[in-house]
């Protein structure tokens, strides 16, 4: 076992990981305690938490200033890397146009980081997405790491990695469907497909200009404006997406009618305007966890 720690004030704009695993970005965080998702208005917590990453295991916490790690490898640059830890949050607020919303939402959940999750669990997380809730987003992937996933040893508890593409794409519709996916599971079953396949790949959308990036990502089955916005923020680094979510077309309803514009190409438009452009998807995740709790 490797352990270390992080000193919060060493990163930029400060850091709080409750907000950033627990807001409805990530779905592969889970709380030792198996309180995931329980917590109404998640934030300045020192719970545990764990991730798995190509059968490497990464367990965090935040207490005393510092982000706590222990892991199989030297998980400092993982972290790093999956939490966004050398993000600017000062600069990014201070590039992020005045409005009270925003400004409310960055206030109440200081610290919060967008995460970079790897490409494929991120995809299929948020195809089972549709119509759900976050804590039913949250048990499906949960359920999916522990069918289908490689388990490993640590610390004397067992962890699941994420299943790989080809264990999916082996999987029968109704083995998906019986860990709750419904409708959701053929997609799934398929996109995983195409991608152990070969036919598709994250290359394919990586390094595309924005709106080029968002649609190359609708290749995958079950894979619309939103989800695919939710992928390039979430996974590819595209921190100017703003994923037209319930919540986030309810703050344009309550608070900017005027960037409705009757598509959603032309509404996502508007509203990354309205938040600033470059890192629209940072405004946006704020005021989605503030609204949402």
């Amino acid at each position: 076992m490797e352990t270390g720690s992080i000193p919060v004030a060493d990163l930029p704009g400060g850091f709080d990981l409750q907000s950033t695993v627990e807001s409805g970005q990530s779905y592969l965080w889970r709380r030792e305690d198996g309180r995931m998702y329980e917590t109404p208005r998640a934030y300045g917590g020192d719970a545990w938490y764990y991730t798995v990453l190509e059968g490497e295991v990464v367990r965090a916490r935040q207490r005393d200033g510092l982000l706590e790690w222990e892991a199989t490898t030297d998980a400092e640059p993982l972290l790093f890397s999956l939490l966004r830890l050398d993000d600017d949050l000062d600069a990014i607020i201070d590039a992020t146009p005045d409005d009270p919303l925003v400004e409310e939402a960055y206030q109440k959940y200081r610290g919060m980081r967008i995460v970079r999750d790897p490409f494929f669990p991120c995809l299929v997380s948020f195809i089972c997405s549709a119509q759900m809730r976050v804590s039913r987003i949250y048990g499906m992937q949960t359920a999916l790491a522990r069918e289908f996933g490689e388990r490993i040893e640590f610390g004397g508890s067992a962890y699941y990695d994420f299943p790989t593409p080809g264990r999916l794409a082996a999987a029968t519709e109704a083995d998906l469907r019986d860990l709750n996916l419904g409708y959701r599971a053929p997609y799934v079953r398929k996109t995983a497909e195409l991608i152990a396949s070969g036919e598709a790949e994250p290359g394919d959308v990586r390094g595309r200009a924005y709106e080029d990036a968002r649609d190359a990502a609708k290749v995958f089955v079950g894979v619309g404006d939103k989800v695919a916005d939710c992928v390039l923020l979430f996974s590819l680094g595209y921190l100017q997406a703003v994923p037209l979510d319930t919540w986030i077309r309810s703050a344009i309803e309550d608070h900017y009618p005027h960037c409705e514009r009757g598509s959603y190409a032309k509404t996502s438009r508007a509203i990354r305007e309205q938040f600033g452009d470059e890192y629209a998807g940072y405004a946006q995740t704020y005021v989605f966890h503030y609204l949402r709790n």
